[in-house]
């Protein structure tokens, strides 16, 4: 118990290195959606034998709207796989060739062609999620996003 008042003093407090201002100090009628809100769109690629971002972190913002693009060159029948990432982010759609899906849950996704998925959302659970290349070990087939 003494722990947990503790870190709720330290979360009301603003202390602590995770801690993060808001990204506009009015949300508006749009709420969390608003154009003040949303961070720099994410953009990877999934090329056989290629690194996945020239970043290995994103740091994201708890709250913040976001926009992930996910492009496939084609050259192999790639997946991206993040549980705990796609856990950690409120999904409002994924845009997959000008067909939106509102989905519940995701857990990977899979190009066997060329094409890019766009997925838009909003960064929840505080922590580091990891999205990888399944099967993969090399650092450059995987990205982490930190969430503050």
């Amino acid at each position: 118990m003494k722990t947990l008042l503790s870190a709720l003093a330290l979360a009301i407090s603003g202390g602590g290195a995770a801690s993060a201002a808001p990204l506009c100090d009015n949300l508006g009628f749009a709420g969390l959606l608003a154009s003040c809100n949303r961070g720099e769109p994410i953009e990877l690629t999934l090329a056989s034998g290629q690194p996945l971002s020239e970043e290995g972190t994103y740091t994201l913002q708890s709250g913040a709207y976001y926009k992930l693009m996910i492009t496939a060159d084609g050259s192999a029948e790639l997946a991206i796989s993040g549980p705990s990432f796609f856990r950690a982010i409120w999904m409002n759609e994924i845009v997959i060739n000008q067909i939106e899906i509102r989905p519940m849950a995701v857990e990977s996704l899979e190009f066997d062609a060329a094409g890019t998925a766009e997925i838009s959302f909003v960064a929840i659970k505080p922590g580091a999620h990891v999205l990888r290349i399944p099967g993969s070990t090399g650092e450059s087939q995987m990205v982490t996003f930190q969430i503050q």
